[in-house]
């Protein structure tokens, strides 16, 4: 036998004894396969969410002051809910919520962040909204969507400037709220002054739930109203442990529960022949009394916790999930034709798009709460505000910067998905059976805060654009837009804060380097009494030349004046211009001096000069122009020659007519505490504001005034300045006025120095 005959002998045998146990091998193999699939199965339905209906979702906004600590109390409700197994924090730049480059790097949140809880059965979806009024639409957005805020109110500051803030929009919302009285572990914490603070500056129905035993550092149990009993708190979180209330604390507690037994009872008849009957309600009537009175914002019930231990944490989600209505309880969402449409799963599908935003790696996310109908992946949907029709590829349960995967959701829950093709905030997707549903949009607050803004090197002015409308679009507090006038691009914003957040996205996201610097001001030119003014354009070059003759007399313009001069009318047309005002032009030619034909181009050449005034350059108005002379030639009049002659006639007379400089006027509303009414007053008094009256809003002061646009430079920052925060403004274009006779003087010394610079 040779080497080669010895090697098939080999694998002969080896093939035989392969066949003797294939079909035992298959068999194990089969066995091994069946349990891998069942062991995946079973992994893959661990990590499947559950679909929760609509009475077991609550929707809530945690809102409040900067440094309040909402986005570690949603970090530890996140923890108590299941979502994450580790509470991460600010300092160690770890949370679920604040994973932005630009919340890590300033250790304060800028975006609004969606997170949800699971506890007791039921879903709690959370949104940790940014403290500072320059994020404000961040706040409205949320608030827009959900049925309770959770103010939460750092107990060694009390209430303080985002807290206002907080109020005032669940107030103008209509939005059930409460107290979550936070830090208490803090060394100069203090409840009952944070209380009496909240009490005196909002309202009297703030009432106390749970109030602290131990406050600061030894912080560890409450006194909980509802339950009647201590709760004591692990530091870390975890189970809470309930006890008898002691001795010590019996009547304080007696004090407080007496009035939070009265209060629920408020919320409906029977409990409230109950309490008459017994003077005191059941742990479930208490809690629907609760339910009823904070829907109605008859109650503010007050919690409390500590964050960053996650101390009391627990019990909150148990409060909400009992105490919160479910979105079909709530509001019924309105619709652009004044229609009501209820929380309702058994109807066809509808959402609003209240939020949109990039993330990395998976470009445009859409934020949905679904109002009526379910959704479930590869739907086919409708935008129905512009026909477009859409796909839902993929669905998010999303918790900050982790997104869990859903292949359903129903009516009431806030879910996320990606890849739209044209969806942005304030829009409505429907069924395509549906697609006469459009929800009415989001009313955001109005920008304070103006910049002119270009990027350092000219090349990147088209990036630069794109960039601020893409920003301008996930965030409705944004506007961009070249001012043709100005000739500047302009980007308006809710504060210098949130400016600077736009300038450190294109500075270290985009690397786009920009300058921001103070807008010009919008002035109109005018005149105050009549001017007569001629100009011959006359041009000869060696072939055809140019003539042409204008004489002109030029009126001021006044509302209800009648068209009437010392010449006759031939032919009037009236302009409203697009800048506002008018200019009405009179042809008062007699005897053919100027040809009709070259009337237009008479008025062009006025309109042109117009457009560009003669004394700063701004848009003029208010004018009425006589044409009632002028001369022709047979054979070098054109319409060049007359547009010219026009122009420099208009600008002759123009000069001559009293011009004056107008201004454009805010009315300004400003919103104080009562104790630094004063600064503020002194301060709106040196930016040549006119105080049209006051009013009082609970302790604040308002005071509203007529100031000019000139003056508001970076008001925004100065009122913060002054009110250490607290103070808040909006203002509306209200009208022009002349300017006083030193700020003409010191503009038109300004526009002619720029002219000779320019030359």
């Amino acid at each position: 036998m040779n080497l080669f005959q010895f090697f098939l002998y080999l694998c002969t045998v080896n093939y035989c004894k392969g066949g003797f146990n294939r079909s035992a091998n298959r068999n194990l193999n089969e066995v091994k396969t069946t349990s891998y699939n069942l062991q995946k199965q079973k992994q893959t339905n661990i990590n499947i969410m559950k679909v929760y209906q609509t009475n077991e979702i609550r929707n809530i906004a945690l809102i409040g002051g900067a440094k309040s600590g909402k986005t570690t109390l949603a970090e530890a409700m996140a923890f108590e809910g299941g979502v994450v197994s580790r509470r991460g924090t600010i300092d160690d730049k770890n949370t679920i919520s604040d994973y932005r480059e630009i919340e890590l790097d300033r250790k304060n949140s800028v975006v609004a962040s969606l997170l949800y809880a699971e506890y007791s059965g039921k879903k709690i979806n959370i949104i940790d909204c940014p403290g500072m009024a320059d994020y404000a639409g961040e706040m409205v957005s949320a608030l827009s969507i959900v049925e309770a805020a959770a103010i939460v109110v750092n107990a060694q500051a009390g209430a303080e400037a985002g807290t206002d803030l907080a109020w005032r929009y669940t107030k103008k919302g209509s939005v059930p709220a409460m107290f979550v009285i936070n830090q208490l572990d803090g060394e100069k914490a203090n409840f009952e002054d944070a209380l009496k603070q909240l009490q005196e500056n909002y309202s009297d129905n703030i009432t106390v739930c749970q109030y602290p035993v131990n406050v600061g550092s030894g912080f560890d149990a409450v006194i909980d109203l509802v339950l009647n009993k201590m709760l004591k708190f692990p530091k870390g979180g975890g189970k809470f442990e309930t006890v008898d209330i002691p001795d010590a604390e019996k009547d304080r507690a007696e004090k407080y529960r007496k009035h939070l037994v009265e209060a629920s009872a408020a919320g409906a008849d029977d409990l409230m022949e109950k309490y008459f009957e017994t003077e005191d309600l059941t742990i479930d009537e208490m809690r629907r009394g609760i339910k009823l009175c904070m829907a109605s914002r008859g109650m503010f019930p007050v919690m409390c916790v500590v964050g960053k231990e996650a101390q009391g944490v627990a019990r909150l989600l148990e409060f909400i999930g009992n105490n919160v209505i479910a979105p079909n309880e709530g509001k019924a969402r309105k619709t652009t034709d004044d229609k009501d449409i209820a929380v309702n799963a058994a109807e066809p599908f509808s959402a609003f798009i209240f939020k949109s935003s990039l993330e990395q790696h998976l470009g445009e996310m859409s934020y949905m709460k679904i109002v009526t109908g379910e959704v479930t992946e590869s739907m086919d949907v409708v935008n129905s505000v512009n026909g477009g029709k859409e796909r839902i590829s993929q669905m998010f349960a999303v918790a900050g910067k982790n997104r869990a995967k859903i292949e359903k959701a129903v009516a009431g829950d806030i879910i996320a998905t990606i890849k739209l093709k044209d969806v942005k905030t304030n829009q409505t997707l429907t069924s395509p059976k549906n697609t006469n549903i459009v929800f009415e949009k989001i009313t955001f607050p109005e920008p304070i805060f103006s910049t002119a803004i270009k990027a350092v090197n000219s090349s990147d002015d088209e990036k630069l654009g794109m960039l601020l409308n893409t920003m301008s679009a996930a965030d409705p507090t944004l506007l961009v837009g070249y001012s043709r006038e100005l000739k500047q691009l302009i980007l308006q914003g809710m504060g210098e804060f949130h400016i600077n957040t736009v300038k450190w996205y294109l500075n270290n996201l985009h690397k786009l380097q920009v300058d921001l610097f103070a807008p010009k001001i919008p002035y109109r030119e005018t005149i105050t009494k009549n001017a007569e003014a001629m100009y011959r354009h006359k041009k000869q070059s060696g072939g055809a030349g140019q003539f042409g003759e204008v004489h002109m007399l030029i009126e001021p313009y006044y509302d209800g004046m009648a068209n009437q001069t010392k010449y006759p009318i031939r032919g009037t047309e009236t302009h409203d211009l697009s800048w506002g005002g008018k200019l009405v032009f009179n042809n008062c030619i007699v005897g053919g001096a100027i040809d009709a034909r070259f009337q237009p181009a008479i008025l062009k050449g006025i309109m042109e000069k117009m457009e560009e005034g003669p004394l700063t350059g701004s848009y003029a108005r208010d004018i009425v122009v006589n044409i009632y002379d002028g001369k022709m030639h047979d054979v070098d009049s054109n319409e060049m020659a007359f547009k010219l002659a026009g122009r420099n006639a208009f600008r002759e007379g123009f000069k001559n007519a009293g011009p004056k400089i107008l201004e454009p006027i805010y009315d300004v509303e400003v919103m104080v505490p009562a104790d630094r009414m004063g600064d503020v007053m002194t301060d709106l008094q040196g930016r040549r504001a006119v105080v049209m009256g006051m009013d009082s809003d609970g302790g604040f002061q308002i005071i509203k005034a007529k100031v000019p646009l000139a003056e508001m430079n970076r008001y925004s920052t100065a009122l913060s300045s002054i009110t250490s925060g607290r103070g808040s403004y909006g203002m509306k274009f209200a009208e022009y006025t002349q300017v006083p006779a030193d700020v003409q003087t010191a503009l038109l010394k300004a526009y002619e120095a720029e002219q000779k610079d320019d030359e």
